[in-house]
């Protein structure tokens, strides 16, 4: 039970993925976690959340060895990728070509966090803190005091954000962020098919848009339907069934007729990554410091490994909230945040080019890679991480 006022050397302000995982793997170290969330995950029904992800296999086993990944998450392999440009342009992935048994796992969100939240209320270093941090109150050495609209008071020596792309943390900080606007939306659903995915994702870049079928256990996928602002309202509003048809038919019906089994929603696509990560008892980490295009699926892989990079520096002890070791994580990290933004964000505008020239290279351009199994494979090394 957390008291008035009560000292900690971390707190986390964020339940999210990303902060409860973070909490997670500072289990074994010499500090004392406050991991603060105004509203903590429940038990799960039996219904499908439309918000899935890929993770990426060295990211859940990091997640199985922290206990997280475990009842109820639902997941499902992925063991080859189908990926369709424009003009006929073709590249496939095998985790049979790299000697793995899977590429990614694609699970839910809300399970996967409230078995992260299960496991994170069994440690005896984390305290799980359910209320609304509403000021900070920042002071000398690092050593700030988060106020909780209850009256509380948390003083730590190191506030990480872990509180989403709107950081309240990083905004309390008066720390700003660049942000490309993509002008696009993701359109996510989940759904029955008739034929079975055999563990496929499926990828297919249509010019104006990009869709993506994930797998799920059993005959059933998620999509992410990336696509110009303008054009959500309408795919938004389409009937179930007709939405399903839609669907089918840009997915040129490889896995058969489709019934929808979760409404259709949209988020708004926007390349961000805040001006600063770490300043002395302060760091962001997830999409408090940065988010990419969802199309490579992996933002929350991104996330996952500043967890894991900050989570082992801060290992060895002392003052968590030291400057330097913070600047460290934070120069460590840069290059794979900002390597897969712009990849991201390349391939869009690459993919969404009218130019009739351009439009040959990136489908020759996919062909070639195809055809070169070691960059294919380093590409795919990479990615499972």
């Amino acid at each position: 039970m957390v008291n008035a006022t009560d000292r900690f050397d971390i707190v986390i302000v964020g339940g999210g993925l990303t902060g409860t995982a973070f909490a997670l793997a500072l289990r074994n170290s010499p500090y004392r976690v406050a991991l603060v969330e105004p509203r903590p995950p429940g038990p799960p029904g039996a219904d499908w959340d439309a918000r899935v992800y890929a993770y990426s296999p060295g990211n859940v086993d990091w997640l199985r060895g922290l206990g997280g990944w475990a009842e109820p998450v639902r997941a499902q392999a992925i063991h080859a990728m189908r990926i369709f440009g424009d003009a006929g342009g073709r590249l496939s992935f095998d985790a049979l070509e790299t000697g793995l048994p899977e590429l990614a796992w694609i699970a839910e969100n809300g399970r996967l966090q409230y078995a992260l939240w299960q496991a994170a209320g069994q440690v005896g270093n984390i305290e799980l803190v359910a209320a609304q941090p509403e000021a900070v109150a920042w002071g000398e050495a690092g050593r700030h005091r988060l106020v909780l609209a209850d009256g509380r008071e948390l003083v730590a020596d190191l506030l990480v954000g872990a509180d989403g792309a709107s950081s309240w943390l990083r905004d309390q900080a008066g720390i700003g962020f660049t942000v490309k606007d993509q002008h696009q939306a993701g359109v996510v659903a989940n759904f029955e098919t008739e034929k079975p995915h055999r563990g496929i994702a499926w990828q297919w870049f249509a010019g104006d848009s990009v869709l993506a079928y994930l797998p799920l256990p059993g005959r059933r996928i998620s999509i992410v339907w990336s696509t110009h602002e303008d054009a959500v309202p309408e795919r938004i509003a389409r009937a179930a069934d007709d939405f399903a048809a839609d669907v089918a038919a840009a997915g040129q019906h490889v896995l058969g007729e489709l019934r929808r089994i979760t409404p259709q929603a949209a988020f708004p696509l926007k390349i961000r990554r805040a001006r600063e990560w770490v300043r002395p008892g302060l760091a962001l980490i997830g999409d408090a410091a940065h988010t990419v295009h969802p199309l490579a699926g992996q933002g929350v892989n991104l996330g996952f490994r500043d967890c894991r990079l900050l989570a082992e520096m801060l290992a060895a002890g002392g003052n968590p909230g030291d400057i330097g070791r913070l600047q460290a994580y934070a120069v460590r990290r840069l290059e794979d945040v900002a390597s897969m933004q712009f990849t991201t964000g390349g391939l869009k505008s690459l993919f969404t080019n009218p130019d009739p020239m351009l439009r040959g290279l990136r489908n020759a351009g996919l062909g070639l890679t195809n055809g070169q199994d070691w960059l294919k494979q380093a590409l795919m090394r990479h990615a499972v991480q």
